[in-house]
């Protein structure tokens, strides 16, 4: 053996310019006015916007909604209303029947093209009505699916608060996460708990998670003696994490570099580059990065992420030598293919969106090690694919799975290529030890159904159907 091959396979970058072929960033309004109770979210764009939230959220039904849509018309575009008087009004009656803590203000597409200066507005009519208003930009124009989150938690980190000099004794009862965690015990029970930790700066977190997810990070760190201080989105406005310079913040998704140089530039927080927790493998290596930074010595990972893995060996016998192709969306895909890499696959392409090579430093750091140990060819990773060369490249690399945006899976289908919607992996429970499982879920049902298909004799009968 040369020591070519002995040596790890450098990943490729390649960027293709083409068009941002993923959902509107808009859509994060479905899941940050669940996750922060007390906001108000009012997208400002056109009829189409306001058709597009009716569509993506429409199955929400049991749900109360705490947003709405401004929508533009004719004389806002041509500047013949008043855009303050406008938005004053429209604020003024979420304020009466709504009373929120916080009302967002989403920017689209029409609001960048016609220049509106939403950041001008806000200030002026916070102090009137007296209710914070964050202004955040989630514009298809610039940004991609799941980076409306980023510029919405981006607005927020400055409006974080700095510890006022009498607060020492409150920050825990202003804590969200220590109320939780918590909840039902005796100050004496708290008091014995809160020594297990390991004295270390303060560390907030960022990333909008359901609550049994942030729950279970945060009794991961606790295990190893960390402490939470804080989460960016907090489950209310009024509970926002506090910062102050010197304090170390860690990200939860690969989509918030926007939210992480916020953190550094505004606040000078210091940010733990870390591979992101998603599988096992990226739980482990969030856990003992975070934990290095601290000078601690991570204890029983080996054990948690072996008893993981073999929990999930029926999964893995069905994709274990299989292919998977991503044509990128919701900028998980780099995370995703490590995990399914160390899961046994190959992947010989990964499109994404956008590519911040600095955030993502760990987390590509991680797939070369990870395709290095498995054996396999690293990908070649293109940013902002053009959709005619990825499908080109489809046909002739005939990949056993398709993760993909919704707009090209029936088409592949059709074409008899298994495909998985990338934005389910938006939506589900992926991150942590625990919900590993849950990912391999998602990635197998098509597999399963293909294979139940072919033990029912259907298969040849629904390929023929469709094509016709």
């Amino acid at each position: 053996m040369t020591l070519a091959e002995t040596e790890p396979q450098a990943l490729n970058f390649e960027c293709e310019t083409g068009n941002y072929h993923t959902f509107c960033p808009i859509s994060c309004v479905a899941w940050l006015y669940q996750k922060i109770e007390d906001s108000f979210f009012l997208v400002i764009g056109t009829k189409t916007c306001g058709y597009f939230l009716q569509n993506a959220m429409g199955v929400m039904i049991f749900a109360e909604p705490r947003y709405a849509m401004a929508e533009l018309e004719e004389g806002d575009i041509s500047a013949q209303l008043n855009d303050y008087e406008e938005l004053k009004r429209l604020c003024v009656q979420i304020k009466r029947d709504r009373n929120p803590s916080v009302i967002v203000w989403i920017g689209t597409c029409t609001t960048e093209i016609i220049k509106m200066d939403l950041e001008g507005l806000a200030p002026r009519l916070e102090a009137e009505i007296g209710i914070p208003i964050v202004v955040a930009r989630a514009n298809g124009l610039d940004y991609a699916f799941t980076q409306g989150e980023d510029t919405v938690l981006a607005a927020m980190v400055n409006r974080c608060p700095e510890k006022p000099p009498a607060a020492e004794g409150d920050k825990e009862e202003r804590n969200a996460i220590a109320k939780l965690l918590n909840f039902g015990r005796k100050k004496e029970e708290i008091a014995t708990s809160d020594s297990e930790y390991v004295d270390h700066p303060p560390l907030v977190l960022f990333g909008s998670l359901p609550d049994p997810v942030v729950t279970q990070l945060t009794l991961e760190l606790k295990k190893q003696g960390i402490k939470v201080s804080g989460w960016l989105p907090a489950k209310r406005y009024t509970e926002l994490p506090v910062i102050e310079e010197g304090y170390y913040v860690a990200g939860v998704n690969p989509f918030l570099s926007r939210t992480a140089t916020t953190f550094m530039r505004r606040r000078k927080c210091k940010l733990i580059g870390a591979p992101f927790p998603i599988g096992p493998d990226g739980t482990r290596a969030w856990i003992e990065k975070i934990c290095s930074v601290f000078g601690i010595e991570p204890k029983g990972l080996d054990d948690r992420e072996a008893q993981i893995w073999a929990g999930m060996e029926d999964y893995l016998q069905l994709i274990r030598g299989k292919s998977v192709f991503f044509m990128g969306d919701n900028l998980l895909e780099i995370s995703l293919a490590r995990f399914l890499i160390r899961c046994g696959m190959s992947c010989p392409e990964i499109g994404i969106p956008y590519m911040d090579k600095r955030y993502q430093a760990a987390e590509l750091t991680l797939l070369e090690k990870t395709c290095h140990e498995m054996g396999v060819p690293t990908p070649r990773i293109v940013e902002k694919p053009d959709n005619y060369n990825q499908l080109q490249r489809i046909t002739e690399l005939k990949p056993d799975l398709v993760i993909t945006g919704m707009a090209h899976a029936n088409p592949l289908e059709a074409r008899g290529i298994n495909t998985k919607w990338s934005v389910e992996f938006t939506f589900a429970q992926i991150h942590g030890f625990t919900n590993a499982r849950d990912i391999l879920e998602l990635v197998t049902r098509p597999l399963r159904r293909n294979n139940n298909l072919k033990d029912l004799g259907w298969d040849k009968l629904v390929r023929e159907e469709t094509k016709v």
